[in-house]
């Protein structure tokens, strides 16, 4: 059985490329934690764990509510908060700050992040349509989708007809991304490939759920540190 661990919140710094033993080059992005820590633990009624509240980033402007909810748990305001549903097990004392051998080396995550927005954008680019011929009576609507519409029956235009529209700018989950390495000095993931998102942007990467997250099993507890001391949470 999978058990379920929390997540993390990092940002996207960027790619680039890193060879492999055996010579190959291997196109990598690269993952920065912005002082990852949990805010709060929150359970049901029945005190039953349900999830953890993790933040990232320094905050500029905290609205007094979240002033006393960051007082409250004793960790600096965060600028982006998200919550992960973790087992009974896996819970995490508040205030403990997530390093960058959280996950190990060779094993698979899920990431999720906005992707970058490109505004209103045609079919061709939007769906990947090819167009309209480029002769034979067709002017001006060279990059048009062309006809939408149907006979007298049904006599409309189906809903979730690809047509020209906004474009990006949604939540995407990439599942099954491969941990290449960690340096835990710098605060830094490399994960193998392209995630969703633009550089700088916030993303959220937790244990894959369609395969094991770790080839040899998953970890007997989490590697977590404190201001004062580090902390084993099991």
């Amino acid at each position: 059985m999978i058990t379920q661990r929390s997540g993390m919140i990092v940002k996207k710094l960027g790619m680039t490329r890193v060879f492999m033993d055996s010579g190959e080059a291997c196109p990598v992005t690269l993952l920065s934690i912005e002082g990852c820590t949990v805010v709060a633990v929150k359970k049901t009624n029945d005190g039953q764990l349900t999830s953890l509240q993790v933040g990232s980033g320094k905050a500029k402007n905290v609205t007094k509510p979240m002033q006393g909810h960051f007082s409250k748990a004793g960790v600096e305001p965060k600028k982006i908060l998200r919550e992960f549903r973790i087992d009974a097990d896996k819970e995490i004392p508040v205030g403990s700050v997530f390093q960058a051998d959280y996950f190990e080396k060779g094993c698979w995550v899920d990431i999720s992040g906005v992707t970058i927005g490109r505004g209103f954008a045609g079919a061709m680019k939007r769906h990947n349509f090819s167009g309209l011929r480029a002769s034979h009576g067709v002017s001006v609507s060279h990059r048009s989708h062309g006809s939408t519409g149907h006979r007298k029956d049904p006599g409309r235009v189906f809903k979730g007809k690809k047509m020209a529209g906004h474009m990006g700018c949604q939540k995407i989950t990439v599942q099954n991304v491969k941990v290449i390495d960690f340096d835990v000095e710098r605060g830094l993931i490399v994960v193998k490939g392209n995630i969703p998102g633009y550089e700088g942007g916030w993303v959220t990467i937790r244990d894959a759920v369609k395969k094991p997250a770790h080839p040899k099993g998953l970890l007997d507890g989490v590697r977590v540190s404190s201001e004062s001391s580090a902390v084993e949470a099991v």
